[in-house]
Formats: structure tokens, C-alpha cells, sequence
């Protein structure tokens, strides 16, 4: 078995992590000046009630009692008790009816205000799923089913949100474009390799310069059958989203207040400060999840055989967001697909334990966040009457981990900067 202290010093590393990324933290360095009109607050994502009841807290130390409304969408059960700022919960990672019913609360929030008024949008990574909207033609469904088809394709988040915007009446700026020609001022809590805020909840106040054709060029590369309707929509003009240097987004503002790489340089910090030396590999890292785990899990044992290219005791650090392609029925998400992969790999391999899960607190669509796992797993599962790879094969890491009881499960931690990695060689 593994130790219990490697499972205490994950837990302590993920905690640094959400920390990092507490609203309470981040948000109070960046109140805007109170405007002239009305201060309106919108939101969408996992973390954006927690950073709606941070705002509140934070704008009365700085304007005392002036007035604050709004409204903020996130995930069932990630709620947060505000008092101005009216909060929503609809379905994640599959749109529901609720979400619908926030869209057309935000859209209506944001019409009719003036050059005077302000609004403080609060996104984090959630938003896409939080906010379904189809456009005329369209229908919930037909985006739940894209949705689905986005989620199993294993394409990367990037190129997911390029697709989601240009079949949105919400996404891709257009919110911010709504609520002219009151000025836009964004808070964004980046869950994107990279931080392009543009993609983060596929950017509804926030603009890029993806077209429709790099849309209808990732249905095609993922082999994504879309619904009739959808595809009919991206070979519109109506589909085009505007771009950033329409005249309507002039005067906006956004900031990227927390993300994957400030956390990671914090975790490092509390890996060290337990006694441990820390690498980051890097804060942007894609690709299948399996497939990740196999570069991280040579590099683990290439660590413990010769010291190379790192000297052991050392944990490996890495952030980003793998993806899943979807094959088998199986519970699980990209963080325990990732570790019970690296599991196989390093089965044997004695003093090499690993972490892996998503800052937001959950993993996929189940109730834990990752899991662990070390060189003791495969031979666990089996003595539980499971084949590991069989379970991989079916993307049923979820299962595997509950057997061997490694699941990691800290509830909904109010953020959301994507996941954090970490491979311990001692």
C-alpha cells in the first residue's frame, strides 16, 4: 500500500493549488471604479458564484453601499450564498433547461443599458455547458447533442469552444455586444492551456478571430456528425461572430485574475517547503490522456532508475487539460483516465506515486476530483478481480479507482484553473 503521508502531501499540494486561485484572493485587487449609472454583475462557470459572493464582499470594502444586481449561472450544487447577485445553478457538463432559462435571464439583464452603467462579468471554465443558447433553427437538444459529440471526440478544449461560439447567440462575445453601450469589464478565471480568454467559457464577453470555416474544419478533422440544423447554421453567415475590433467592444476590459500556471508555481512552493524539490513540466499540456501518461510515467522512472533528467526525491508538476476520447460506457474522467494509465506503466515500479485532478473538484461527470495511484495499483485492482487495461479499454478508470478505494473526492472547491498533475519520485 501506499503511504498515507504521499496521500496527506498530494492533498496538501492540491490545496495550495485552489488557494492560489481563491476568489477571496484574486478578485479584490481588481474592483473597478463605481460608475456613474447602474454596476450590473453577470457570470457564468464552476467557480462563478464563489467569485460572484468575493465580488460583493470586496466591492463594499471599497464603495461601501453602492448598489450592485445580477446574475451568475453555475453548476448544480457549486452555489454560494450572495446577497445582491441572484445565483442560478443549471447542468454541467450537459446542457439542461435551466441553463437555457439563464442565457435568456443574462441577454434580458444586459439589453436597454446605458453609456454609463457598468457590467462586471465573472467567468470561469464551465460557462460553454452552463450556457446553452441556439440560435434560430436550433434547439436545446441539438446543442445537448452537439455537446455530447464535442465531449467524446477528444478534441481539445480550444478547438470544442471554436465550434460552441459560432453555434451560440450568447458565446463568442456576443453577451458583451448585448449590453452595448454600457462598458464590459471581465474577470476571468482561465481553465485554458495557454489562458486565451477568448476561449475560456467560449469567450461570451470576450472576442477572437475564429471564423466559422475554422469551425466547420474541426467538425470535419473529429468526424463530428452534427445535427442538421447545427451544420445547416455554421454554413450561414449568421453563424460569424463578431470580432474584436467591432466597434461595440470598444472601451471593454478583461483580466485573467487566476490560471493553471500561478497555481502550479504555488504548489511548487509547498512541495518545497514540505521538503520536497519540485519541477513544473508545464502549465499548458494536451493531448489524450493516456497517451500524456505514458511521457509522464518514462520520465518517472527514467528519474528513479538514473537520476535523469531530475534527482530524486523530486515531484513532477504539469497542468493543462488532457482530453478523452470516448470508446467504452465507463465512468471516469480525463484525471483518472490519465493515472490509471500511468498506473499500468508504472506497475512494479516501487517509489513512484502520482496525483492527478481537476482544481474545479469534480472529474468528468462523477462526484470525485481525480484520484491516486503508485506501483502498487495493478496489482490492487487485480486482487479485486479487475483488469486494469480492460478497464482503460472502456474508460472505466472511475470504477477502478473506487475498488482500491483512491478516489479523491474534496467537493466543489469554488474554482477552477484546470488540473494539476503531480508525480512524486522518491
Amino acid at each position: 500500500m501506499r503511504p498515507m503521508q504521499d496521500k496527506e502531501f498530494f492533498t496538501k499540494l492540491f490545496q495550495a493549488a485552489v488557494e492560489a486561485a481563491d476568489p477571496e484572493r484574486t478578485i479584490a485587487a481588481h474592483i473597478p471604479p463605481k460608475p456613474k449609472g447602474r454596476t450590473i454583475v453577470i457570470g457564468a462557470g464552476k467557480g462563478s458564484a464563489q467569485m460572484a459572493s468575493a465580488f460583493e464582499k470586496a466591492w463594499a470594502a471599497i464603495h461601501g453601499d453602492a448598489p450592485l444586481e445580477g446574475l451568475v449561472v453555475t453548476r448544480y450544487g457549486f452555489g454560494a450564498p450572495c446577497k445582491q447577485i441572484e445565483i442560478i445553478e443549471a447542468s454541467h457538463p450537459v446542457p439542461d433547461a435551466a441553463g437555457l432559462v439563464a442565457s435568456k435571464r443574462l441577454l434580458e439583464i444586459v439589453s436597454g443599458l446605458k453609456e454609463d452603467d457598468l457590467v462586471v462579468a465573472l467567468i470561469s471554465g464551465g460557462g460553454s455547458a452552463l450556457l446553452p443558447s441556439p440560435p434560430l433553427g436550433m434547439t436545446l437538444e441539438d446543442e445537448i447533442i452537439v455537446n455530447k459529440m464535442l465531449l467524446a471526440s477528444g478534441a481539445p478544449i480550444a478547438a470544442m469552444n471554436a465550434v460552441r461560439k459560432h453555434l451560440s447567440t450568447i458565446k463568442g462575445g456576443r453577451l458583451a455586444a448585448a449590453a452595448h453601450p454600457a462598458r464590459v469589464y471581465s474577470l476571468i478565471v482561465s481553465d485554458i492551456p495557454g489562458d486565451n480568454p477568448a476561449f475560456v467559457a467560449s469567450g461570451p464577453t470576450v472576442t477572437d478571430e475564429t471564423t466559422r470555416e475554422d469551425a466547420l474544419k474541426i467538425v470535419e478533422r473529429y468526424s463530428l456528425d452534427l445535427p442538421a440544423a447545427a451544420l445547416a447554421h455554421l454554413h450561414s453567415a449568421n453563424a460569424d461572430a463578431p470580432k474584436p475590433s467591432d466597434a461595440v467592444f470598444a472601451g471593454h476590459e478583461y483580466h485573467v485574475i487566476a490560471s493553471a500556471g500561478v497555481s502550479l508555481e504555488a504548489v511548487a512552493k509547498a512541495a518545497r517547503n514540505l521538503g520536497v524539490e519540485a519541477v513544473i513540466l508545464s502549465d499548458a499540456i494536451e493531448g489524450e490522456a493516456r497517451e500524456v501518461a505514458h511521457v509522464h510515467a518514462a520520465m518517472a522512472k527514467q528519474v528513479l532508475a538514473k537520476d535523469q533528467p531530475f534527482k530524486k526525491p523530486v515531484v513532477i508538476l504539469s497542468g493543462g487539460e488532457t482530453t478523452v476520447t470516448v470508446r467504452g460506457k465507463g465512468k471516469g474522467g480525463r484525471n483518472s483516465e490519465f493515472l490509471l494509465s500511468l498506473a499500468i506503466d508504472i506497475d512494479g515500479a516501487d517509489g513512484i506515486t502520482a496525483f492527478a485532478a481537476d482544481t474545479d473538484g469534480i472529474d468528468g461527470s462523477e462526484d470525485n476530483a481525480g484520484a491516486f495511484a503508485d506501483s502498487t495499483s495493478i496489482a490492487r485492482l487485480f486482487a479485486k478481480g479487475h483488469d486494469a487495461s480492460a478497464s482503460l479499454n472502456k474508460n472505466d478508470a472511475w470504477t477502478a479507482f473506487d475498488a482500491i478505494g483512491d478516489l479523491y473526492a474534496p467537493g466543489p472547491t469554488g474554482t477552477n484553473v484546470n488540473d494539476l498533475r503531480a508525480i512524486l519520485i522518491r
